[in-house]
């Protein structure tokens, strides 16, 4: 199995400045059906109209299938002006519905998820990985070691190398860089399957938003959006490079939605 190796400083993330929140999230003129009511999505059922509590995610094993149309359309007129491969985009997108659903009060962007997948793996692209149409990696993006050397902290491995290959340390995994023992606790199962992956941007994404809002943080708010991000990755170059791509993000998008006039 070919494994792509993750080069990040201390720790790819581990979830344990003074910045405005990027905005803009999606809107109702990006995505129409957040405004009709809900349907329930099923596998093999008719494109679902929106996302419910119920169930949060929309299904992907079958993109071509299975995707709600408006957001698919959405991700590929994002993709088209930020570079951010549209597996990526959908499943930041996804992630945003779901916790407007689940955790309201949160208020967290999918800009904010682009900006820190670009820092922790360059949205599934690093050292020439890319994300398949159903959002796995086309290679494991595996961070270093972390064997307390170089500047990284010393993690004796938690996961029997079940997701990083190391039966002695931990490594961070997949397009969001998870330690293991906080995917143990955090991952997502955003395709329904049963089997929550973190070499999967979907899950991923979900994982990582669902972690950002924990608490009842309100990652709309300057210091709960840095809050958040520093309890991703305890460091403010980290934090105003996620803010600066973020920002990048959603400013590209919403003028690109403005140029259409829709």
């Amino acid at each position: 199995m070919v494994v792509v190796v993750l080069l990040v400083g201390a720790v790819g993330v581990w979830f344990l400045t003074r910045a405005a929140t990027p905005k803009p999230g999606l809107t109702t003129a990006d995505i129409p059906a957040l405004q009709v009511t809900p349907a329930r999505v099923q596998p093999g059922s008719a494109v679902p109209v929106s996302l419910t509590a119920a169930d949060p995610v929309a299904l992907r094993q079958q993109p071509t299938a299975q995707q709600p149309s408006s957001l698919t359309d959405w991700a590929n007129r994002v993709t088209a002006v930020t570079g951010v491969p549209e597996p990526a985009v959908w499943a930041y997108g996804n992630a945003e519905l779901a916790m407007r659903t689940t955790e309201p009060g949160c208020h967290l962007t999918w800009a904010t998820l682009a900006g820190i997948g670009r820092v922790e793996s360059n949205n599934g692209q690093f050292g020439g990985a890319h994300l398949l149409p159903g959002g796995a990696e086309s290679a494991p993006v595996i961070g270093v070691p972390l064997d307390g050397t170089g500047g990284v902290r010393n993690i004796p491995d938690t996961d029997h190398g079940r997701y990083d290959g190391d039966p002695v340390y931990d490594h961070a995994v997949g397009p969001m860089q998870f330690l293991p023992a906080t995917w143990a606790e955090y991952g997502a199962d955003a395709l329904g399957n049963g089997q929550p992956d973190p070499e999967n941007v979907n899950d991923a994404a979900m994982a990582a938003a669902q972690y950002l809002c924990v608490g009842g943080r309100d990652m709309g708010t300057a210091s709960g959006w840095w809050s958040g991000l520093m309890s991703y990755n305890d460091s403010a170059v980290y934090g105003q490079k996620v803010f600066g791509l973020a920002d990048s993000y959603a400013r590209q998008a919403y003028a690109a939605r403005n140029a259409v006039g829709h």
